[in-house]
């Protein structure tokens, strides 16, 4: 036990030594980024669990035993667990949203509330639930404190749901596109919006002969929600779609109500200018240093050609030069295109790389070959700025919304013993930290969450929870549960991720590396890649993805002849010129360093 007390206190000092040298110059690519759920986390201070409001739980949105609910963690308690964040390898902090939200929506039976922090009303300051600006801005110095950066969870596609159709007063309302329900014409059919040339003509001029908002329905603000919202512009009708809810295809994916949210019309310049007031401001006060946008697929591209260098400029005012900004793209499948698009087209500079969270799942969780994984890496060229940018993009095994990666085995692999689905989230941890890309882990993965499912089922609280539907699972590599606490930091997962981190503190390949795919099979087995850092220095990683070991030679570059083991056991020497052998147990993995040529 000293031993690993001592090895974890080393791990710890190093890290946090990597993370205050001059944490401004870090370029994305170096971080390793921890996602938080601020509700689910910690909480530092119980005064503010019902976010000021009085009464029951559709009032106040506090209920710790419904999983839909507020259930009290805040910016206070997230503060004070730092050192378990940092301990962890983690130099960047993914905050979900922390501003003001609608406390609780939904119809009758379907209430729930916004601890999740995505149904905004108020975009410049901080949830009552969460604690207050100062409490943000603690939080933040404390992190910049010990170079740790923070990225910031931000939406522009919609806010909480307050405008109301009078076509629909007991349920959504379907779509409506602008073929069928043209902007000239409201619905009683008289010319309405003269001289207004369309969403597609986005200029001031335009948009001021947009004066109605009655083409699809009629869209209108309870009395006692009418100034809920904050920018004040932000209260009008005028400045979303109204065209009912999104089917998520075509037109409607970016024009379409998300859910009932209320899609803003952000063709119109009024509400670019306004997003870029908005969120220029919170790097101003707080001098943050990235944000991940929700939802970004369902804005329309030239809001980010305009949005996305306007952040940047306001970022190098506030010296902050490697501020980073990576967009949600939720793809379906080992979709690279898809992704790839929204960097070249909308001019995101970096996506959520939702291709590897599904590659992964398909070689390690489920049954197939890991040739997936080279095919998603064939592809990296796909990006804006090529396979360069790859390396910034923000890998993953599982999320809030996805589900997290230990749940997808269980599913996949009903029969697996609680050891075969440790060691398969470990591989999944390893391919995540070892391979391209900038590793997040998913707060509670390190302590062998599991969950039954995505959204609400995948977001379990790290202090002692009262729901029942996530207490009654166990936790891979521990005897708990999560109806107690769990902050370990010898927890296993921990403790491999930990050391993942710091390898990747340690040599610089495994950061900014190019990445070359050295092996892979039909079948689950072996998968293997080098890591090759601007000097020529190669690194060998190779994963076994079967149950069976794995013994086969692997090329390397021709003039390396020494290799070390940095995890697990290597061949010393070659094969022969440009060929190493390798041999894996049943889901295990290496990482070799070649000997400079």
């Amino acid at each position: 036990m000293r031993q690993i007390l001592a090895w974890l206190t080393l791990i710890t000092l190093s890290c946090a030594a990597y993370a205050a040298s001059d944490y401004r110059e870090r370029l994305a690519e170096d971080e390793v980024v921890y996602f938080v759920l601020p509700d689910r986390f910690a909480n530092g201070d119980a005064a503010n669990d019902r976010g000021g409001l009085s009464g029951d739980r559709l009032t106040t949105g506090l209920d710790p035993t419904h999983k839909g609910f507020y259930h009290g963690g805040d910016l206070k308690g997230l503060t004070a667990r730092l050192d378990y964040i940092q301990g962890l390898g983690a130099t960047a902090i993914w905050l979900g949203p922390i501003y003001k939200n609608k406390p609780v929506q939904g119809g009758p039976g379907q209430e729930s509330a916004g601890y999740h922090g995505y149904w905004i009303t108020d975009f410049t300051t901080v949830d009552p639930h969460f604690g207050t600006d100062a409490d943000l801005r603690a939080f933040v110095n404390a992190a910049h404190t010990r170079g740790m950066k923070v990225y910031l969870d931000i939406i522009t596609n919609h806010t909480a749901d307050v405008i109301q159709y009078k076509e629909c007063p007991s349920g959504p309302c379907p779509y409506r596109s602008r073929a069928d329900f043209p902007y000239s014409r409201s619905l009683k059919g008289a010319p309405i919006n003269d001289g207004f040339l369309g969403d597609g003509v986005r200029t001031p001029q335009n948009f001021e002969k947009l004066t109605r908002s009655d083409y699809a329905y009629t869209p209108f603000v309870p009395p006692a929600e009418a100034n809920k919202k904050v920018p004040d512009w932000l209260n009008s009708p005028i400045y979303y779609h109204n065209r009912g809810n999104s089917d998520f295809w075509g037109e409607s994916s970016s024009m379409g109500d998300f859910v009932g949210l209320d899609d803003l019309m952000t063709e119109n310049p009024r509400v670019v200018q306004g997003f870029i007031w908005i969120y220029g401001d919170w790097i101003e006060r707080y001098h943050i240093d990235g944000f991940r946008i929700d939802t970004a697929r369902h804005v329309n591209p030239e809001f980010w050609q305009a949005f996305v260098p306007a952040m940047l400029k306001r970022a190098r005012a506030a010296e902050i030069p490697n501020f980073h900004i990576f967009g949600e793209v939720a793809a379906d499948g080992v979709d690279v295109a898809q992704l790839a698009r929204h960097t070249r087209v909308d001019k995101l500079p970096s996506v959520l790389d939702f291709g590897f969270a599904w590659a992964v799942t398909k070689a390690v969780a489920g049954t197939e070959g890991t040739s997936v994984l080279a095919r998603l890496y064939e592809d990296d060229g796909l990006y804006e700025g090529g396979a360069p940018a790859a390396l910034r993009l923000p890998t993953f095994t599982g999320n809030h919304d996805f589900g997290r990666f230990a749940y997808f085995v269980r599913q996949a692999r009903p029969a697996a013993s609680d050891g075969e689905v440790l060691k398969r989230v470990a591989l999944a941890n390893a391919m995540m930290f070892l391979l391209r890309g900038v590793p997040v882990v998913y707060y509670g993965d390190e302590q062998g969450f599991v969950g039954h499912g995505g959204d609400q089922d995948a977001r379990q609280d790290m202090f002692a929870s009262q729901v029942a539907s996530y207490n009654d699972l166990g936790l891979l590599g521990s005897a708990h549960t999560t109806a107690l606490e769990n902050f370990d930091a010898l927890h296993p997962l921990y403790r491999q991720i930990a050391a993942l981190a710091l390898l990747r503190k340690q040599y610089a390949g495994l950061r900014r590396g190019r990445q070359i795919v050295r092996a892979q099979s039909r079948e689950p087995g072996l998968f293997a890649a080098s890591r090759i850092d601007n000097a020529g220095r190669e690194i060998l990683v190779a994963f076994n993805t079967s149950m069976q070991p794995v013994s086969a030679q692997v090329e390397v570059d021709a003039r390396l002849s020494v290799f070390t083991s940095l995890i697990g056991t290597c061949s010393a020497t070659v094969t022969a010129p440009g060929s190493l052998q390798v041999e894996l147990p049943p889901l295990g993995y290496i990482a070799c360093a070649a000997a400079t040529p």
